[in-house]
């Protein structure tokens, strides 16, 4: 994931200078369950740039479908969202122009 450090409990992980253009930022949060997870995730959003990507992780069957469903019902675009192991998921989600 390059220099950017993984948190969790919400934390976002600044990706520096390349979180348009490079690398995403990161919100781990495993061991969030909803709607905590899709409140933290948007509020997460709404302190970076347009257009920047954040790299969502969620360990949770509902998370990992409503969390989608809420962004994209907020105006961000779900770039995707993937299974990532037994119990965990990412989800990229684009930031919307303000």
């Amino acid at each position: 994931m390059g220099d950017d450090a993984r948190a969790s409990g919400g934390e976002v992980v600044d990706a520096g200078a390349g979180a348009v253009a490079g690398s995403p930022v990161e919100l781990n949060l495993h061991g969030e369950v909803c709607p905590y997870t899709f409140l933290k995730a948007r509020l997460a959003l709404e302190t970076l740039p347009a257009g920047t990507v954040l790299r969502v992780l969620v360990d949770n069957d509902a998370s990992a479908r409503d969390v989608p469903r809420s962004l994209v019902a907020a105006g961000h675009a779900v770039l995707d969202c993937a299974r990532a192991g037994d119990r965990s998921w990412v989800i990229l989600v684009r930031r919307a122009r303000s």
